[in-house]
């Protein structure tokens, strides 16, 4: 589940009601300044969105009692998008995983779904990749991780994924420092690379399940939902449903990437898969 400005139902109303609010089924800006104030009090990030965690937390169930409504400006629900014409493009383990994408992030259009799928794709080289490779030589680790390193501890480093990742990745993101392996355990998984304490702590919260505890999960079970979590907290929805054009494409991309590594291949796919889909 996933309520946040913009939802609306009964499951809103309890919500409202469980934090002194007039109960109005509608989830707006005063909702979420008090989610916020309470998920801080109870030790939960402050992020005003009531995903399985924070739920469970305050009234002591995972599952709300009824369906909330999705803040999509178009309601096109699992049924009408058409996932058969996927087989063959898309492996059948990703396509199983999709109609809860659909249910619980809003990626409830072809526009959306081709938009997520291409990026998701491409980033994980073809839904194979679920894990962070880190296994970088000496040339590499100075030609991506220059800032962290120079000629002597790229040497020393070289081809030893857990104390590359602990190095780049210590300190930051949440993460407790180099010694601390924090950054080799919250390592990028998940077709777009979920990465660092903060995010597999948000992800936790809202997914319902000990990502924290077992960081594995990302990977092996939900590597197409924490893409999906990406997406929807990062507003790119908005930006998938400007349109098409590769110029979309790449507005989305650059979201994704922080640049247009890969464009092409990216724009390959979405016309694939919106061909497809529409």
């Amino acid at each position: 589940m996933l309520l946040k400005v913009g939802s609306k139902g009964d499951d809103v109303k309890k919500l409202q009601e469980k934090l002194g609010l007039t109960a109005d089924g509608s989830f707006g800006p005063n909702t979420e300044k008090k989610v916020k104030e309470w998920q801080a009090a109870n030790g939960l990030t402050a992020d005003g969105l009531v995903g399985d965690g924070t739920w469970a937390k305050m009234f002591g169930t995972a599952t709300p009692s009824t369906p909330s409504t999705p803040a999509a400006p178009t309601a096109t629900s699992a049924g009408k998008i058409d996932l058969s014409k996927l087989k063959g493009h898309v492996p059948d383990a990703v396509i199983n995983q999709i109609p809860s994408i659909v249910e619980k992030f809003n990626c409830n259009t072809p526009l959306r779904l081709a938009h997520f799928l291409a990026q998701c794709g491409h980033e994980s080289g073809n839904f194979k990749a679920v894990s962070e490779n880190l296994n970088y030589s000496a040339k590499g680790l100075l030609g991506t991780f220059g800032k962290y390193f120079n000629a002597t501890t790229a040497a020393q480093y070289e081809r030893k994924p857990e104390m590359i990742a602990s190095r780049v990745y210590g300190g930051r993101m949440g993460n407790g420092d180099e010694a601390s392996k924090e950054g080799w355990k919250f390592r990028g998984r998940g077709y777009i690379q979920l990465t660092g304490k903060s995010n597999y702590t948000k992800f936790t919260q809202f997914i319902g399940e000990d990502c924290i505890a077992n960081p594995d999960l990302v990977a092996t079970k939900y590597p197409l939902a924490s893409a999906a979590f990406f997406f929807d907290s990062n507003k790119l929805w908005s930006i998938c449903d400007k349109g098409a054009t590769d110029a979309d494409v790449t507005a989305v991309t650059k979201r994704v990437n922080g640049g247009t590594i890969g464009l092409a291949d990216r724009i390959k796919h979405f016309k694939e898969f919106y061909s497809l889909l529409k």
